[in-house]
């Protein structure tokens, strides 16, 4: 077992024999730490969190009570293979949150960035892939093998449906049923998922050029009015436009999916 001299672990934690315990983490009262997993420095488990599988949590991660990450997939397909679980640095991972490690045929990982904030009783299930600075609010769900990319906003009692992707910096409105792919910047709302415009707010925030908006702006239009089928109406953008961020959502259209698209007035 290789634990840090550094790291502060109360005595009712239970760590088993071959987990390694980073420089300055803290594991707090009741915590179960496997055999097969890795915490980083820094790290704290505050108290009651599970740690299992072949679990790796990155630097400066703070769990709260009640989380368990790194359990077995809900798939009835697995069958006991060693997959695993990667959570990235500086997350701030709330209670009750559930993280489930990745199946074979999913690749075998399901992966969390940096930055994220995983609100509580959220669940991320297995092969998922997940961002930077994503944030997941209050049970909200996804299902297996999703891909959720960078600062992408997930609200709350929402569900993103098996196989989906959500582009970078698009926004899912509370209570909302994701069935098909999200553009990235995209706002999504209604219950059953709304492709409604773009996420304008974030775009701000975030102190994008207003040229790159205004042209945002025109391509979303473009995709919702033009003629012929979405990805040609994408292709023709991608001739078209000098916007990276345009150049964002074409590419990401065109991309290999196992899902159909989220389309304006769709």
């Amino acid at each position: 077992m290789a634990i840090s001299h550094e790291a502060v672990i109360h005595p009712s934690a239970l760590i088993e024999d071959g987990a390694q315990i980073g420089a300055g983490a803290k594991i707090g009262p009741f915590c179960h730490v496997g055999p097969k997993v890795v915490i980083g420095a820094g790290v704290e488990l505050m108290s009651h969190v599970v740690v299992q599988g072949i679990t790796e949590i990155g630097e400066d991660t703070l769990v709260h009570p009640f989380a368990v990450l790194g359990g077995i997939p809900q798939d009835l397909k697995f069958k006991g293979e060693e997959t695993r679980l990667t959570i990235g640095k500086r997350n701030r991972i709330r209670e009750h949150v559930t993280m489930n490690n990745g199946t074979e045929g999913g690749g075998g990982l399901t992966s969390v960035g940096d930055d994220g904030l995983f609100m509580a009783g959220c669940h991320v299930a297995h092969d998922c892939r997940v961002g930077n600075n994503v944030i997941i609010v209050n049970n909200a769900a996804l299902a297996g093998h999703c891909v959720i990319e960078d600062e992408v906003i997930i609200g709350g009692l929402s569900g993103v449906h098996q196989w989906v992707r959500i582009g970078r910096g698009a926004i899912i409105g509370a209570v909302t049923m994701v069935t098909n792919d999200v553009i990235p910047h995209g706002l999504v709302q209604a219950p059953r998922g709304q492709l409604d415009g773009l996420n304008l707010v974030g775009l701000k925030r975030r102190g994008v050029a207003r040229s790159d908006i205004t042209a945002l702006r025109a391509a979303f239009q473009m995709l919702a009015q033009g003629e012929g089928a979405f990805q040609d109406r994408a292709r023709r953008l991608g001739d078209e436009t000098e916007s990276d961020y345009v150049r964002e959502i074409v590419d990401f259209i065109l991309g290999q999916s196992d899902r159909s698209f989220l389309t304006p007035g769709g």
